[in-house]
């Protein structure tokens, strides 16, 4: 099983790689967002890489369950909780980061990020 984690943690490196690759240099902004979504999922499933324990059971006891077993074979219930929450947190993330490119889109007419940075016309309407 050992081989098993071994290969959930280099995609998990990947998973960052790819991420910082697309949010650092690629110029479509959705696609900037993708890449910072592959970065969260890729620090998911290293918590969850991290939390895993060859041959653990569940983490729940059930009646009659000899509690030295229990605590020597249950799985580590930290870390898939911490993802559940990141989970969330990056869904409600995603939407607030799409509702902002919606916005910007509307403003600048374009979802390319030097177009955005570079267009000085709509910020002399706001010098004055």
């Amino acid at each position: 099983m050992a081989q098993t984690q071994l290969a959930i943690l280099l995609t998990s490196v990947a998973l960052v790689i790819v991420g910082l690759y697309s949010a650092i240099f690629i110029d479509n902004i959705i696609k900037k967002i993708i890449g910072i979504s592959f970065i969260e999922e890729g620090a998911n499933l290293f918590i969850v890489a991290i939390g895993y324990k060859a041959g653990g059971v569940v983490p729940i006891i059930m009646p009659g369950m000899d509690t030295s077993w229990f605590a020597s074979n249950a799985a580590y219930p930290l870390p898939f909780g911490l993802v559940l929450t990141s989970i969330v947190i990056g869904a409600s993330t995603l939407a607030v980061m799409l509702a902002l490119v919606m916005v910007l889109y509307k403003r600048y007419g374009t979802l390319s990020t030097s177009v955005m940075l570079a267009d000085t016309s709509k910020q002399e309407e706001y010098d004055e």
